[in-house]
């Protein structure tokens, strides 16, 4: 269950994956368990977030690649921390 709610996949791919190390599931029940303990993990996750600190500055860049100039950016708070969205 906690594959289908950390990484992008689905309960079928998450069913492969299982079964590659020998557990039969199907993805009905794999559905289910999401169902069940899903938003109980999920606010888990949430809680382990590091919040934001009050300061935080943008962190910016000029790259060129094959000749054509591209402009990356992050906001980045006092600690460090990578501030990318809610």
């Amino acid at each position: 269950m906690w594959l289908y709610h950390r990484f992008p996949l689905s309960f079928r791919e998450v069913e492969e994956l299982l079964l590659a190390r020998g557990i039969t599931v199907s993805h009905e029940a794999i559905r289910r368990w999401c169902d069940r303990f899903g938003p109980r993990y999920a606010a888990a996750l949430r809680r382990r977030r590091p919040q934001a600190g009050e300061k935080w500055h943008l962190d910016e860049v000029f790259l060129k690649i094959n000749g054509v100039r591209h402009y990356l950016w992050r906001a980045v708070d006092q600690d460090g921390t990578v501030l990318d969205g809610p």
